[in-house]
């Protein structure tokens, strides 16, 4: 039962995400009210405050900041969490149609709206906070400070290469941009390229 629920919430949060984003793009992001968006996703718009707590949040939502300390340790190799998450960025972005479709049409509020950026940065923080206690196991030998520091580098060098992809234009897959923005913190994991 728990699995369905979870399913049919995970299906509710797209579809307000998505007539978000329609909406934001027809009108702008500050003409566009909550109630408006629970209208056009038939919701109420209690719904998309729970589910998302405000405008922006609703921008920056993804699985991550649900995914289980279980789901989350299957998704960080401690021996290599940047090759984890660039394939995670890749898996992502795989279904998607070109750049400014999907879920990365979201992206660009990021860097076009500074209530979006900020809630976007606090993300990156909480990510990092969540995925820092799963780089103590691996073969770097790293303690919890030197976790954390390394989570931060690898939460906010993945902003940097999201904001790099959209100055850039979308030219090539974001996973690229990723890879080769984290390619200085694979020497931390003893795998420099």
């Amino acid at each position: 039962m728990a699995g369905l629920r979870e399913q049919w919430r995970r299906t509710a949060m797209r579809t307000i995400q998505e007539r978000a984003l329609d909406l934001f793009d027809e009108r702008g992001f500050g003409a566009v009210t909550i109630e408006e968006i629970a209208a056009a996703a038939e919701v109420s718009a209690s719904s998309v405050y729970r589910y998302f707590g405000t405008k922006e949040g609703l921008l920056v939502a993804d699985e991550l900041d649900t995914m289980s300390p279980a789901g989350l340790a299957d998704l960080v190799d401690p021996a290599d969490p940047v090759t984890s998450l660039v394939e995670a960025v890749r898996r992502y972005e795989a279904p998607q149609e070109p750049a400014g479709e999907g879920p990365w049409r979201r992206v660009r509020y990021f860097f076009t709206e500074p209530s979006v950026r900020s809630a976007a940065l606090a993300a990156m923080d909480r990510a990092a906070r969540r995925i820092a206690p799963h780089l103590t196991d691996g073969p770097a030998g790293l303690d919890a400070a030197q976790a954390r520091v390394a989570a931060q580098a690898l939460a906010f060098g993945y902003f940097a290469a999201l904001e790099t992809w959209y100055d850039d234009g979308g030219a090539r897959p974001i996973a690229g941009y990723v890879e080769d923005g984290l390619r200085p913190l694979r020497a931390v994991w003893g795998r420099g390229d």
